[in-house]
C-alpha cells in the first residue's frame, strides 16, 4: 500500500512521496492527488516490478488490470492483421496505462508492451471503477492524459507520413531518454524498426549516418546518445512540438 501523500505535497516542494516500503513515488498523477483522494484510493494499487518487452494489455483483450508507470518506458502500438507493428504513443512516469477503462470500453484496441525493466503501481480495474466516481481530481488527471496521448499519437501519425528515418529515429531516441533517463537505451535492429514502422535496413543506415556525425554510439541491443544537443538538431520539429504538451501537462499536473 501507499502512503496517503498529504494535499500540499508537490515534487521538488518538499520531501518525495514514498510508499510502505520506502519507495519513492514518481508517477505524476498520483503525486498530485489530494491528501482524501489518497486515503481513499491508494490501499488498493500494488507495486509491481516490469520486466522489458512484457505485455501489459493486448488488442481485444479484457483489460484486467491498470498501470501508473512508476519509471520506465510502455510503448502503444497498433498492430495490424498481417502482424506488423507501429507505435503511436509513448508512455512515462507523468502517465497510466488502461485508458480505455475510463471510457466505458472492456477491452484494449491496442498492444502496450515495455521497453525496459521498470516498476508500476497496479490497481484492478473493477477497483478503479468503483473508487473514479468519487475520485474526481483523479479522473480529470486520467482525462487529461488521454487527451494528452491523444494529440501525441496525431504527431506521431503526420511524422510517420512526413519526415525520414534519420529525423525520426532521433525524435524516439530522445523522447524514450526522456523517459527512462540514462544514456544508453537497450535497443534492437528489429525492434526501432518496428517502433519507427520502416525496414531493418533503414534504421541500418539511419543509425549509421548519426553515429556518423558523432550523436549516438550504435551497436548491436543498444544504443547509446554521445550528444544530445546535437540529436536534437537532426530530430525534427515533431519531437519539440510533443515535449513541449508534455511539458505543459507536467506544469499543469502540480497547479
Amino acid at each position: 500500500m501507499i502512503k496517503p501523500i498529504a494535499a500540499s505535497l508537490r515534487p521538488g516542494r518538499s520531501s518525495p512521496a514514498t510508499d510502505d516500503d520506502g519507495r519513492e513515488v514518481e508517477n505524476l498523477i498520483l503525486r498530485t492527488l489530494p491528501g482524501k483522494e489518497c486515503e481513499q484510493f491508494f490501499s488498493s494499487l500494488e507495486f509491481v516490478r516490469l520486466r522489458l518487452r512484457q505485455v501489459l494489455h493486448e488488442v481485444g483483450e479484457t483489460i484486467k488490470s491498470c498501470y501508473f508507470l512508476n519509471n520506465g518506458l510502455a510503448s502503444v502500438l497498433t498492430a495490424q492483421p498481417d502482424g506488423k507493428v507501429v507505435e503511436v504513443g509513448l508512455i512515462g512516469n507523468e502517465g497510466f496505462v488502461g485508458l480505455p477503462v475510463i471510457f466505458g470500453f472492456k477491452t484494449s484496441g491496442l498492444r502496450v508492451v515495455t521497453q525496459g525493466d521498470g516498476s508500476a503501481y497496479r490497481v484492478n480495474t473493477e477497483t478503479l471503477l468503483r473508487i473514479l466516481p468519487t475520485c474526481n481530481t483523479l479522473r480529470r488527471r486520467l482525462e487529461q492524459f488521454s487527451m494528452l496521448l491523444g494529440m501525441q499519437s496525431t504527431q506521431l501519425a503526420a511524422c510517420n507520413r512526413l519526415h525520414g528515418v534519420e529525423e525520426r529515429l532521433a525524435r524516439w531516441l530522445l523522447m524514450s531518454q526522456d523517459r527512462i533517463g540514462g544514456m544508453k537505451l537497450p535497443l534492437t535492429q528489429e525492434f526501432l524498426a518496428q517502433m519507427l514502422g520502416t525496414r531493418r535496413a533503414s534504421v541500418t543506415i539511419a543509425a549509421g549516418a548519426l553515429q556518423k556525425k558523432g550523436v549516438i554510439a550504435y551497436s548491436r541491443g543498444s544504443v547509446g546518445i554521445l550528444d544530445r544537443k546535437g540529436l536534437e538538431r537532426k530530430s525534427c520539429d515533431c519531437y519539440e512540438v510533443i515535449e513541449g504538451q508534455r511539458k505543459k501537462w507536467r506544469e499543469e499536473s502540480q497547479e
